[in-house]
């Protein structure tokens, strides 16, 4: 551990289901924790982030036969989907564990065994309802109109021979430290429903195995049997740090055991407080510290799903608005212990309001003043006035007040109080009308003392963004020129250089939308895209015109080497390259930056479509295409394995 470290810090989310494409609901989730490592990190906390991917079941074996593939293929592909898009939404996440890991599937096997051989599972027979897509057994008693309590779809009757948890033994020894313990379960309304309705009442024993299908961890003693989705899933907060049920615990493990907080959502809160914990009390293991049943982000009023037809994907909204932009809502419009809500307008009002005009326009015309009135150069001759006072102790409070409520898991909270912040910088600017002070010689050092107050303030704020908006944070404080970037450079106002020279030409952090022509390109994107899957069903079914060699030959294909990539400047789905053609040097926009990062494809030898006609895409030259392969979830440049020289002609 590092000598300033205050201590270590382990964070987990749940680990994501691997039966599709997680929606912007889903990925809410590891934005939200990614928020609170970031936070601890810049605290000073040696932090441990872990997610992944939870990769057994009977839906999963049931999809893997629908499409075609094993199951081990199946979860292979999602697996992938979910970590780019964890990837995308710039998550900085340690450790990403994958239930099929070898070693977890060893340890599972190991628990299984000693909780049976203690005397804690038992085998017996279930007759009960069954609910396939949440992989749980209810009553009859238990059903909600007949259906799954937790997601209310149908449930079929089952019968089978199966392994039970004997949760009952340990129940008094749970309540007795969920009320010993009032931070154990948060928001503190989802503590008393785990005790009222389900641990006083009296707890079932829990079905953790199953023999209606293969595609899961055997149990090793009983090989027609395979371990429920529980038991499997759950241990992965402790098998990824390398627990050993033999106590050859690796290093990690003594090192960040107990976990200081669990991230999951508020359905599946009674498998992290109440299953969990009575697993870990059989195992003699010490109890997580904290969980927090997080609320849902609906589409309007209702929960998303893609079986409704009303999931928003977070590569969809990346696209129009941009990581940090997505980034923001979904952290600052999740209440504590209520559900959000996102909508497409709501999305573009937030843009405008609160990132153009309140960030953006701050930070924009601060910095356009600074060099209009200075030549960029940073000074603080300190001609004070009252209203100066204000607003630097404000800067001062918020530190302590975004602490606060980070300290609470309070996010969207914390993200107001820098925003109050950033709109008394506005006011600020109103007040002392910096513009008639620019015209007065005699109040130069008033004028500069104004501007660094703002810049100062500012730089509060950009060092307090870090954790919500890490890429916008950094623009910002490259703008201010600045190297005091660390939490422990807001110990005391006035930490900003004097002598510095910020930003020539301050960048746009956030352009401003127009709500009727974004409504009006999204609904053509929407419609466009319904076209392209018709077409593709259609293709499925009847395949291509073919061609003759002569139409092949028309096309001209050569080998090319990336020699540089970056972002284009107006769409973040495309990456403008530099290709060496060997007799020439050719940009090519291509749209693979949801798939790779610009240093990701420097050096690749690629296949380049080289008698394409010039095109412009939003504003920037294209001369060609580079060959890439593509199915509806994932994407790959189509690339030379050999040293062939550029210019090779492909045929």
């Amino acid at each position: 551990m590092c000598n300033n470290c205050k201590g270590k810090y382990y964070i987990t989310t749940a680990i994501a289901y691997t039966s599709g494409r997680p929606h912007i609901g889903n990925t809410y989730e590891i934005v939200l924790t990614d928020a609170i490592a970031r936070y601890k990190r810049q605290q000073g906390y040696d932090v441990f982030f872990q997610t992944g991917t939870d990769e057994h079941g009977q839906k999963i074996e049931e999809k893997a036969k629908e499409a075609g593939i094993t199951p081990k293929e199946f979860v292979d592909n999602i697996a992938g989907i979910v970590r780019k898009n964890f990837d995308m939404m710039n998550t900085s996440y340690d450790y990403f564990v994958r239930t099929t890991d070898d070693y977890h599937e060893k340890q599972v096997q190991k628990i299984f065994k000693k909780l049976y051989e203690q005397g804690d599972i038992y085998k017996s027979t279930y007759e009960g309802m069954y609910c396939t897509p949440c992989e749980s057994f209810w009553t009859e008693s238990q059903l909600v109109d007949g259906k799954c309590p937790d997601c209310g779809r149908p449930v079929k009757k089952a019968t089978e021979e199966a392994y039970f948890f004997n949760l009952q033994k340990y129940s008094p020894r749970l309540i007795e430290h969920i009320e010993t313990h009032p931070e154990f379960i948060q928001p503190e309304s989802r503590k008393n429903e785990m005790i009222n309705n389900f641990l006083k009442p009296g707890l079932q024993d829990l079905c953790v195995s199953r023999t209606s299908f293969k595609w899961g961890i055997p149990v090793d003693f009983d090989p027609d049997h395979v371990v429920y989705v529980w038991i499997d899933a759950l241990s992965n907060y402790i098998t990824s740090l390398g627990f050993d049920v033999d106590g050859n615990h690796g290093e990690n493990y003594k090192k960040y055991w107990p976990a200081d907080v669990h991230i999951i959502g508020k359905d599946i809160l009674r498998f992290h407080t109440i299953y969990w914990p009575i697993m870990l009390m059989a195992l003699g293991e010490p109890l997580p510290k904290q969980v927090f049943g997080h609320p849902w982000l609906l589409v309007g009023d209702g929960k998303m799903s893609k079986s409704k037809g009303n999931a928003i994907y977070a590569d969809e909204l990346v696209h129009y608005f941009g990581v940090d932009a997505v980034r923001y809502f979904v952290l600052h419009e999740m209440p504590f212990a209520q559900d959000g809500t996102i909508t497409w307008d709501l999305m573009v009002e937030r843009v405008n309001s609160d990132l153009a005009n309140v960030l953006g326009n701050l930070v924009n015309r601060t910095i356009s003043m600074q060099n209009k009135y200075f030549h960029g150069v940073i000074s603080n001759p300190m001609e004070g006035d009252p209203l100066d006072a204000e607003l630097i102790e404000l800067a001062v409070a918020t530190v302590h007040n975004v602490d606060e409520k980070m300290d609470q898991l309070r996010v969207g909270e914390a993200i107001d109080e820098i925003f109050t912040l950033l709109k008394r910088c506005n006011k600020y600017i109103d007040e002392t009308t910096p513009w008639t002070l620019g015209k007065d010689e005699t109040k130069k050092d008033r004028l500069a003392t104004v501007l660094y107050n703002l810049l100062e303030s500012i730089r509060y704020a950009a060092v307090l963004l870090e954790s919500f908006m890490p890429e916008t944070s950094e623009k910002i404080l490259d703008q201010l020129s600045t190297s005091r970037r660390d939490k422990a450079s807001l110990e005391s106002f006035g930490q900003l250089e004097c002598g510095h020279t910020v930003e020539a030409k301050p960048s746009i952090l956030f352009q401003r939308i127009d709500p009727k022509e974004f409504m009006e390109t999204l609904e053509a994107d929407k419609q466009k895209e319904a076209k392209q899957a018709a077409q593709k069903e259609v293709t499925k079914e009847k395949g291509k015109e073919e061609i003759t060699i002569e139409d092949f030959t028309k096309v001209e294909l050569k080998v090319g080497t990336i020699l540089s990539a970056e972002k284009h400047p107006k769409a973040d789905r495309l990456l403008v390259e530099q290709i060496d053609l060997g007799d020439e040097v050719r940009q090519i926009v291509s749209g693979i930056a949801s798939t790779f990062k610009p240093e990701e494809v420097v050096g690749k030898k690629v296949v380049v479509v080289s008698n394409l006609k010039p095109v412009k895409l939003r504003g920037v030259e294209s001369q060609g295409m580079i060959l890439c392969a593509s199915n509806d979830t994932d994407l790959d440049i189509v690339s030379i394995a050999k040293d062939l020289p550029n210019g090779t002609k492909v045929s």
